[in-house]
């Protein structure tokens, strides 16, 4: 007889193997002493076939825990690192230098303004500087000390009313030096580095005195004002942990200040906090979400939310390994919600269970047709 090979077959034979040799077998048996009675029922994977579907296996047990408290939030101006550009005195725009949106540096001209008053305080200050200048190489035959005294104070005097109208130590000397200059205009310029966060102005506009011209703030420190519930009593404090997370980042900040009034619109309170932002990925006026992480009062057993899945009766289960192989489906009640996942209030502490994967488990066991509850 001649035995031929046929390739379809043995392909068929082949892949049956290996699927057999790789399905999770699912075990029944006779009923343990469990809190609801379930069945012995079990679902096995090999180390390989484990490694396959990505589960891994980690003893749970009592440990500090933290609270996640997620509240929208809205980033700020930084009101100790940004200042208001404007005019000492009323004045006239002639000429912007920078635009909205533009990164200044310290001493950098912002824009350049005219004023009566400040034209008056300029030829001023010129006059008794040129007095000064006159007397103060005299000898004591020619002008007696006290009239020296008398300009010198004059001039001085002129000076500090150039200062106080917004003039700089540097544009000072300028007007003393030029031979004929021009009276009235002035220069506004950064105290910081910043960005340019506000210019409500135009051309020819004439802006009173303290009037904003310009918001310019460093964005390397941001406010952030998050609103909590009324609802929620918890203490928020410089030592609470939080974060602010906007897209992919998660940047730490602290809590610098809670209001004490209810907002009696939306019924929420302002904690306001503190973010560094070297990267310069936030900036003002953006909305993000901030995570307040608040420790709890005890040690509690918690599990990863993936470790968790649902019964056939809809109730909350894990599953329970002895030997890192033998996964058993046992059913928990959860208690508060915390950061690095459930709490699990009846789990006995040091077992060990899938913390990945076990939705792999809980479906390998849903196909097996097996009911714990009608077997």
């Amino acid at each position: 007889m001649t035995l031929y090979f046929n390739p379809r077959l043995h392909l068929r034979t082949l892949f049956a193997f290996i699927c057999l040799s790789i399905s999770p077998q699912v075990l029944a048996g006779e009923e343990h002493d469990h809190a609801e009675s379930q069945p012995d029922i079990a679902v096995k994977l090999s180390q390989t076939q484990q490694q396959l579907v990505g589960i891994k296996i980690a003893t749970v047990s009592r440990r500090p825990a933290a609270m996640r408290l997620a509240a929208p939030a809205e980033l700020l101006a930084n009101g100790y690192t940004s200042y208001i550009a404007t005019p000492r005195t009323e004045s006239i725009v002639v000429k912007r230098h920078v635009m909205l949106g533009d990164i200044v540096k310290p001493g950098q001209a912002l824009a350049t303004l005219f004023s009566p008053t400040m034209a008056e305080a300029q030829a001023e200050y010129i006059s008794a500087y040129t007095d000064w200048l006159r007397v103060k190489t005299l000898t004591s035959n020619t002008v007696s000390q006290s009239e020296k005294q008398l300009l010198a104070i004059k001039q001085r005097g002129a000076e500090g009313k150039l200062l106080a109208l917004g003039l700089s130590a540097d544009a000072i000397r300028t007007l003393r030096e030029e031979p004929e200059p021009t009276l009235g205009q002035y220069t506004l310029n950064a105290q910081t580095a910043g960005i340019v966060l506000q210019d409500a102005f135009v051309l020819g506009q004439r802006i009173a005195a303290g009037d904003a011209l310009m918001l310019i703030s460093n964005e390397q420190s941001l406010w952030v004002d998050a609103r909590i519930p009324a609802s929620n009593q918890l203490t928020l404090d410089g030592d609470t942990s939080a974060f602010v997370v906007w897209q992919a980042e998660r940047l730490p900040a602290k809590v610098i200040q809670q209001a004490h009034t209810i907002d009696p619109i939306t019924r929420t309170r302002i904690v306001r906090l503190q973010v560094d932002n070297p990267a310069d990925v936030l900036h003002a006026g953006m909305f993000v979400d901030v995570e307040f992480m608040i420790p709890t009062k005890t040690d509690a057993l918690v599990v990863p939310t993936e470790a968790l899945s649902r019964s056939s009766d809809g109730d909350w289960q894990v599953f329970v390994t002895s030997d890192d192989e033998t996964f058993v489906p046992v059913e928990v009640e959860l208690g508060t919600t915390l950061a690095e996942g459930k709490e699990v209030l009846d789990l006995p502490e040091g077992s060990r269970i899938a913390i990945s994967g076990a939705f792999f488990i809980a479906s390998e066991l849903a196909k097996s047709g097996f009911d714990p509850h009608n077997h």
